[in-house]
């Protein structure tokens, strides 16, 4: 088992900048790929970033390309997010999530399913 708690969470006017944290507990963090996904109201939770499990490799939504950035500290069993230029359609619950690492990184979209472990979320609202 993994437990995962995000962090971070707030309210921030748009073109401001948020970062989110996730703290890792239980197996070992370094076997996990980690991801970050986000869910608005009355919408499918979406895939933002994730990052391979030697923090070496990473992946993006489009929307969140040149704007967020993942990072991952294994040593601290800590993953991040850093969200600049924040847009109102940023606002959402955001998930910290893990996955079984595999051999190979593939930078793609990621879905949910593929996933094992989440966190119970936090509230970013990006007013305008």
């Amino acid at each position: 088992q993994v437990q995962l708690v995000e962090s971070g969470g707030g309210v921030v006017q748009a073109g401001g900048s948020l970062r989110l944290s996730c703290a890792a507990s239980g197996r070992t963090f370094s076997g996990y790929a980690m991801g970050w996904f986000r869910q608005a109201p009355g919408k499918e939770r979406e895939f933002v970033a994730d990052i391979s499990a030697s923090g070496t490799r990473s992946s993006y939504e489009d929307s969140a390309k040149g704007r967020f950035a993942i990072a991952r500290d294994n040593s601290k069993n800590l993953v991040s997010l850093q969200m600049n230029t924040l847009k109102p359609e940023d606002t959402a619950v955001y998930y910290c999530a893990a996955r079984t690492s595999s051999p190979w990184y593939s930078s793609r979209t990621y879905s949910p399913s593929e996933y094992h472990y989440w966190g119970q979320g936090t509230q970013v609202t990006v007013s305008s």
